[in-house]
């Protein structure tokens, strides 16, 4: 966010946990910055292992719908700008959209 306002940008702040995305928004974010459903999950969460997502016959469905009944298991931040859409972690990964 630091990094954002220092570029003179005020962001636009979704919270993800109240306003989960579809399967749809999801799988089209993962999709435009060019990760795997995977890497855009977030494995370290109890609710990870507690789901057996760690299972690598699920299709990527399977994990989406996780995702989004299970929102805190979305990797984040996704910075969305018109140079595209990225996972800022590292937070310096911002740089290049901005």
């Amino acid at each position: 966010m630091e990094l954002i306002r220092e570029a003179g940008i005020e962001p636009v702040i979704v919270d993800y946990i109240r306003h989960p995305p579809s399967q749809a928004q999801l799988r089209k974010a993962i999709a435009d910055a060019g990760l795997t459903v995977r890497e855009a999950m977030r494995n370290k969460e109890p609710e990870y292992a507690e789901q057996g997502l760690g299972n690598p016959v699920l299709s990527d469905d399977a994990l989406l719908d996780a995702m989004v009944a299970t929102p805190k298991l979305i990797n984040r931040p996704f910075v969305f700008t018109g140079k595209g859409v990225r996972l800022c972690r590292p937070p310096e990964m911002v740089l290049d959209l901005l």
